[in-house]
This record gives C-alpha cells, sequence and structure tokens, in this order.
C-alpha cells in the first residue's frame, strides 16, 4: 500500500465541502463519495471505479464526524472487504456518527463556546471575544475532522474500537454541564447588556414578556412552540411599533 499522508490530506480537504452536494435522495453520499476517492487511487483499476460508485451511495451522519466512514471504508476496500461488507459498514455508521457528532458538536462545543463569548461581549471584551471564537471553535473542528479521518483509516472495518475513544467519552461526559453553565450564565449577562439602553418600564415590560413566553413554552409545550412564540411576538411588536404615536 502507497504512503497515505498525502491522499489522507486531500480527503481532508474534500471533507470541508461535503455538505456542497446535500440532497435528498443520497444525503451527504456523494460529498463522502467525492472525499472518499483521493484514499482508493491507488486500487486495482477493476476495483477502483466500483469503490468509487460505494462511496457515493447513501449517507448520512453528522459532517464533522463523516471522515471516521471515509477512512473506514476505504481502508476496508484496500483490505479486500466484499461490496457487502462495506455497505454494512456504512450502513451501520450512519446512526452512531450522527448522535455522537450531534451530542458533541451542536448540544455541546458550539453552545458552550457561543455562551462564553456572549458573557465576554456582556462584560465588555468586545470584538475580541469574537475572534477568539473563531479561531477555538475552528481548531476544535478541524481537529475532529482529522482525527476522525485517520481513525477511520486505522481500524476499517474495527472502527467501533475509534468510536469509544476514551476521550469522546469524557468529552460527552464534561460538554453537557459545561454548555449548560456557560449558557446559563450568558443568558442574565446578554440580557441585562441589550437592554440597558432602553428606559425601566420597558425592561420590566420585557421581563413580563420573558416570564410569559417561559410559562407558554413550560404549560402548554403541545400547542406553542419557539417559531410560533417568535412570530407571534414578532407581529406584536411590528402593530405597536405602527401605531405607537
Amino acid at each position: 500500500m502507497a504512503p497515505v499522508k498525502r491522499p489522507l490530506a486531500r480527503a481532508l480537504l474534500r471533507l470541508f465541502a461535503v455538505q456542497g452536494s446535500y440532497n435528498y435522495e443520497r444525503m451527504l453520499g456523494v460529498g463522502v463519495g467525492v472525499a472518499e476517492e483521493p484514499l482508493l487511487r491507488d486500487l486495482d483499476d477493476g476495483k477502483y471505479r466500483p469503490a468509487v460508485a460505494r462511496g457515493a451511495q447513501f449517507f448520512n451522519a453528522h459532517p464533522y464526524l463523516v471522515g471516521l466512514a471515509v477512512g473506514a471504508a476505504a481502508r476496508a476496500e484496500h483490505d479486500g472487504a466484499s461490496p457487502d461488507q462495506v455497505e454494512r459498514l456504512r450502513e451501520a455508521l450512519c446512526g452512531p456518527l450522527g448522535s455522537l457528532g450531534d451530542r458533541l458538536i451542536w448540544a455541546g462545543w458550539l453552545p458552550f463556546l457561543s455562551g462564553l463569548t456572549m458573557a465576554a461581549i456582556a462584560l465588555g471584551v468586545g470584538w475580541t471575544a469574537v475572534a477568539v471564537f473563531l479561531v477555538v471553535y475552528n481548531i476544535g473542528h478541524v481537529a475532529l475532522r482529522w482525527w476522525a479521518l485517520k481513525a477511520g483509516w486505522t481500524h476499517g472495518t474495527r472502527v467501533s474500537i475509534a468510536l469509544h475513544h476514551p476521550v469522546l467519552q469524557k468529552a460527552g461526559a464534561l460538554l453537557g454541564p459545561a454548555m449548560a453553565l456557560s449558557v446559563g450564565a450568558a443568558l442574565p449577562l446578554t440580557t441585562a447588556y441589550l437592554s440597558a439602553p432602553f428606559p425601566p418600564w420597558a425592561r420590566v415590560g420585557l421581563a413580563i414578556v420573558a416570564a410569559l413566553s417561559f410559562l407558554a413554552l413550560r404549560l402548554r409545550g403541545d400547542r406553542v412552540n419557539g417559531l410560533r412564540l417568535s412570530l407571534g411576538l414578532a407581529a406584536v411588536a411590528l402593530v405597536v411599533g405602527l401605531i405607537w404615536p
């Protein structure tokens, strides 16, 4: 097998565009196939085209962890796994990679850093907080993409070993409480920061609206959701703005 550092680097670059070909028929499948292609180029001619075609079939997972499937499927092709084995491997990875990525990123890393950034802005840090957020967040997700791709290539069909990596388990356990703490701290600070330019009576009104909205979502969650509540408040604000003297 030829050295894979350069093909892995090419695959990583293509992973950044994996969502560019998103569609309802194959979801991320075409992007996954494009990202996997550099790792398949040294296969025999008779195996290369079928392997590329398999890589572009239906696949859906978290975009930051999809490299785990790319590396694992490509390694399985090199190790001589049958087409059925490769397809079963891809199918088996969809659910775990989706739920793990949602828990780590969308419900952990992103809101955690967002909460810290909002709190920092409210405390007067300013645009520096935004710059730090962009640097730290992107370092984190690029590192995760690279780790996933390398781990998939290393383990191949035994990629479940990577999914049980201790760092992933600890990160999942820590990011949830950390996210809740940062967002919980950011909410009152951000509210005070945004409401500071308004007169006291307007701040009292804002507090009443927030309390009533919370009660509506809590008590009538079967009929009221965030979208309906936001649209309703926006409509009320528009009407008040039009008739206010």
